[in-house]
């Protein structure tokens, strides 16, 4: 297995990749985000960690940069800062997961753990899912409705998709956060909410009728019907 590393703490880096070769990873280490993204080529690695406070580009822009050509390998932020703003920015950016510094080296290695099970997991994708005049084509990540095309962020394109995919059933913020998200963290349960906003704006703000839908103590769901 192969780790591409961004820390710009030489003693960390060098300390993240003796721990990483002692469970038969190989863990190539940057310090500098405009260089990693110059030398970066699309699957090369199993798994990315990305420190966010870095020389040259910052771990955020890194992460964009990735996913404008690699949409599938798992990346995982790291931080000194525990700011929601800095959770969200992650997210949006593309990141799949994400830990504050200190962090035990155990933790980080169960969080790379598991984001390698789910990618390892075969799916099923059912191309468009349509519900009203939304339309959801999940290859191509783009989500149209009334036939113009709705930007979404990965974080929001994931979240539309856990809605659908659950036909109407309603979704506690519980359960779509541990979809959302690999792991029970506190905090994304309140940045459901946020996300939640963030999908109503774009998908119904403009549209007599509203498909994200709210039972009061119980959770969301998706349907053109109260």
């Amino acid at each position: 297995m192969k780790i591409l590393l961004l820390e710009d703490d030489f003693t960390l880096s060098k300390e993240i990749s003796a721990f990483f070769s002692t469970k038969e990873f190989e863990c190539t280490p940057y310090y500098d985000g405009t260089f990693l993204l110059k030398k970066y080529f699309p699957y090369d690695y199993d798994i990315i960690i990305l420190d966010i406070n870095v020389p040259g580009i910052n771990g955020i822009e890194v992460c964009k940069g990735i996913r404008e050509i690699d949409k599938k390998t798992p990346i995982i932020m790291l931080t000194a800062f525990s700011e929601i703003e800095d959770k969200l920015s992650s997210f949006d950016s593309g990141a799949d997961d994400y830990l504050v510094k200190p962090f035990h080296f155990d933790e980080l290695y169960a969080r790379v753990q598991s984001l390698l099970r789910r990618k390892e997991v075969p799916q099923q994708i059912e191309n468009k899912i349509t519900i009203k005049d939304l339309e959801i084509f999940e290859e191509e990540m783009k989500v149209y409705r009334s036939g113009e095309e709705i930007k979404l962020t990965p974080k929001e394109f994931k979240l539309i998709l856990i809605l659908a995919h659950a036909k109407g059933k309603v979704l506690s913020k519980q359960f779509i956060a541990e979809k959302l998200w690999d792991y029970h963290i506190e905090t994304n349960q309140n940045t459901i909410e946020v996300y939640i906003n963030f999908l109503r704006k774009k998908i119904d703000k403009d549209h007599e009728t509203k498909l994200i839908r709210t039972k009061v103590g119980y959770g969301y769901y998706l349907s053109d019907q109260e």
